[in-house]
């Protein structure tokens, strides 16, 4: 697995742990109040990250470009601040909000980055 595919699975390997440790807890205390933020976790991190680890690794190609670690970067960072902004708003910080906003905002542009490395990407093959 080469550099971007395999930063992608480490990250979506971190996120199941975390998204699964807060789904245990979430469990035994029987307060679900950070289900959005589980979910956030699961989806948004886990499955995300890997799906696109999977992208780069069937088209190494795209994942040598300069732009694939532009992706990588704007997806680790904001998805991050995403989540972590999501738990502390769920817990009742307001304050939050609009870090979450621009992390949300930062995270569909990863996704649009994405977009524009994948979509040439799959056409060619």
């Amino acid at each position: 697995m080469q550099k971007v595919a395999r930063n992608f699975f480490i990250l979506a390997i971190i996120y199941a742990l975390c998204g699964m440790a807060l789904g245990l807890h979430m469990g035994m205390s029987g307060d679900h109040g950070q289900a959005p933020t589980h979910a956030h976790i699961m989806l948004a991190g886990w499955v995300t990250s890997a799906l696109f680890s999977f992208f780069y690794h069937l088209f190494p190609a795209a994942g040598e470009k300069a732009l694939a670690t532009v992706h990588f970067w704007l997806a680790a960072l904001s998805g991050i601040g995403l989540v972590v902004s999501l738990y502390f708003l769920m817990s009742g910080n307001e304050a939050m909000e609009p870090l979450l906003g621009i992390a949300s905002i930062g995270y569909f542009l990863g996704m649009v980055l994405f977009a524009v490395i994948a979509l040439p990407a799959i056409s060619r093959k």
